[in-house]
């Protein structure tokens, strides 16, 4: 194909990819950048699969909003890191009017799967600015509240990531809302800050629920447990309207159901070095010798489930490493974790792998957050303040 370092450069425009970003998406190891580099440039020229490989990168979103006339409720998905919560939601007939993140490279997975841009900074966005929407979702970060317990209100918690949702909420009183955060968050400054916000939450006259669910409850092999705060206004909903959080199924879970059946070269990548490796047995020997458990944590296709994966799992890995024969063990790969968090794979990863595991660990387990979806819109339904279609 005598044309392959202009299809490969007009491909990656179109993905709006840098090289790097594309060697990690197709899986060409830890050099990858150069070898699309070198392809780009004629140095060297790619075999015919892997020409097809990347020609056929998907370029549409794989979950685009779907049409009004077929969605049942609107939506704004604020803190929307890679759009896992509004995936969910998605699911059951929701379309999103409205985005919000901050991260450029989370912006990026977001629009590759959705097709919306996201807004940026939601604390420059004025809450007359956003639509009107029936519900409310945000995984929120966790901020100390330097006022909890005043008494004054949504304006106790000025300040914090939280008042940009109150403020929201407050101005255009959707009829529910979501908001995940970590398990901390209930114990937090001795119970004050979780207090607040559900103080807060009740003063705008919203009914609150709350309760903390594990993802490996969830059929997904992780341990992974957040909370989950769920309202419905008052002002249009029955204050005893008929809410109450999904029991888990506690579906048996293996951690070899969300491993890639790949050729055992591709993992080579993956695998950690010796150096690495090393220190992880020093730290957890040291570890081991004053008493506590830190450490790393390896793992085998047969374990029931993981550890939480977390946002610095791109640093070393050592909450997750999957035991190799005759090697040392190695981290999971980007579609290994996207699997460990419940999304499909036609989830489109279209950033390098250290942004990959960095958005993945700032993410939601979607099958978690399916199951709250579901029953809130049973409630809604049923308490006719929607409509099926």
């Amino acid at each position: 194909m005598s044309n392959a370092a202009e299809l490969i450069k007009e491909k990656r425009s179109r993905l709006g990819m840098t090289q790097k970003e594309l060697a990690d998406a197709i899986g060409l190891g830890k050099s990858g950048d150069r070898t699309i580099r070198r392809w780009e440039n004629g140095e060297s020229r790619p075999s015919e699969l892997e020409i097809k490989y990347i020609l056929g990168y998907p370029e549409q979103p794989s979950f685009p909003n779907p049409q009004p006339e077929k969605s049942i409720f609107t939506m704004i998905d604020l803190f929307a890191g890679i759009g896992g919560i509004r995936l969910a939601f998605q699911k059951f007939g929701g379309r999103t009017v409205f985005t919000s993140e901050w991260d450029k490279f989370a912006q990026k997975t977001y629009k590759a799967n959705f097709g919306d841009e996201p807004e940026g900074d939601i604390t420059k966005i004025k809450e007359n600015e956003v639509p009107e929407h029936d519900i409310l979702l945000a995984g929120f970060p966790c901020q100390p509240f330097s006022q909890a317990g005043l008494k004054k209100g949504f304006e106790d918690t000025r300040g914090t990531l939280f008042y940009d949702i109150a403020r929201i909420i407050s101005e255009k009183r959707p009829k529910a809302f979501l908001l995940e955060n970590v398990k901390q968050l209930k114990g937090h400054n001795k119970g004050r800050t979780f207090q607040t916000i559900k103080e807060v939450l009740e003063s705008l006259d919203y009914s609150v629920y709350s309760k903390v669910l594990r993802a490996a409850d969830f059929g997904v092999p992780q341990n992974r447990e957040r909370i989950y705060i769920v309202g419905f206004n008052n002002r249009i909903c029955n204050t005893d309207i008929a809410f109450e959080f999904p029991i888990p199924p506690k579906t048996k879970t293996r951690v070899g159901d969300i491993l890639e059946d790949r050729e055992e070269e591709y993992f080579n990548t993956y695998t950690i070095s010796d150096k690495l490796y090393q220190g992880h047995l020093r730290r957890k020997e040291m570890h081991q010798l004053k008493g506590n458990g830190f450490g790393f944590s390896v793992f085998t296709p047969d374990s029931e489930y993981t550890n939480t994966i977390s946002a610095r799992y791109y640093k070393d890995g050592s909450e997750i490493l999957i035991e190799q024969k005759s090697k040392n063990p190695r981290k999971l790969t980007p579609r290994e974790c996207a699997r460990l968090q419940g999304f499909p794979d036609e989830f489109i990863i279209p950033v390098s792998n250290s942004q990959a595991y960095r958005q993945f660990g700032n993410s939601v387990a979607v099958p978690v957050v399916e199951a709250i979806a579901k029953k809130m819109l049973e409630a809604l339904l049923e308490a006719k303040i929607m409509q099926s279609k």
